[in-house]
């Protein structure tokens, strides 16, 4: 679980491709975001989260999935990275900065291989209040739904995007970057996830015997 920092989130990484469909402003390189991360990185305190935390960890040897019914963000940038964990294993990844956002009907789920057989870590969260989260930083490695942008820039160079803070990325990188993003019917594949500050209405966390994950 990712440690609070004073520092902003920092990174420097190179983009993947990815594939999306749904309504409003669209486009191939698709990798978004957002936001969702939360959970992995709050859920387990179960309480908000305050202060900048930095994206650079090693990450564990497997994604996570996470899903809402509408993600709604202000403030978005995305480019492109590398996700490395402990045994220096890497995965390229969309580096996604969401600067504010909320979640209707959160749920974020990691299936373990134990000893004893599969169990799944399943959170859940907003499904009357709203996630909300700020200074959102997500590894992301696919993720589908109906996504809206509002003012997008496609292809601007990456250390140049200002519209989510500390979201820049390599110079000469592609970059995306747009005022406002919604995304219905989300679900997303993710590395890992940090936020400055994480608050779960009507957080449920439970372990299951057995695959549950979100979708």
């Amino acid at each position: 679980m990712p440690k609070a920092s004073d520092e902003a989130p920092e990174a420097s990484r190179d983009a993947p491709e990815q594939h999306e469909a749904g309504g409003g402003t669209l486009w191939r390189r698709f990798a978004l975001v957002v936001v969702p991360g939360l959970a992995a990185a709050a859920v387990l305190g179960g309480m908000t989260t305050q202060g900048l935390l930095a994206a650079s960890f090693a990450v564990s040897g497997d994604s996570f999935k996470m899903s809402a019914d509408q993600l709604a963000g202000h403030g978005f940038t995305q480019f492109g990275d590398v996700a490395t964990s402990v045994d220096g294993s890497t995965r390229p990844v969309g580096l996604s900065s969401v600067d504010t956002a909320e979640l209707t009907n959160l749920c974020m789920s990691s299936l373990w291989d134990l000893p004893i057989g599969e169990a799944t870590l399943v959170i859940n969260a907003g499904e009357t209040t709203p996630v909300e989260g700020t200074n959102l930083v997500i590894d992301i490695e696919q993720l589908q739904g109906n996504a809206e942008f509002g003012a997008i820039e496609i292809g601007r160079d990456a250390s140049t995007l200002d519209r989510a803070d500390n979201g820049q990325g390599p110079a000469g990188g592609f970059g995306l970057q747009a005022d406002t993003i919604t995304v219905s019917d989300m679900e997303m594949t993710t590395w890992a996830v940090t936020s400055g500050s994480l608050r779960l209405s009507g957080l449920s966390l439970a372990i299951r015997p057995g695959a549950h994950e979100c979708f």
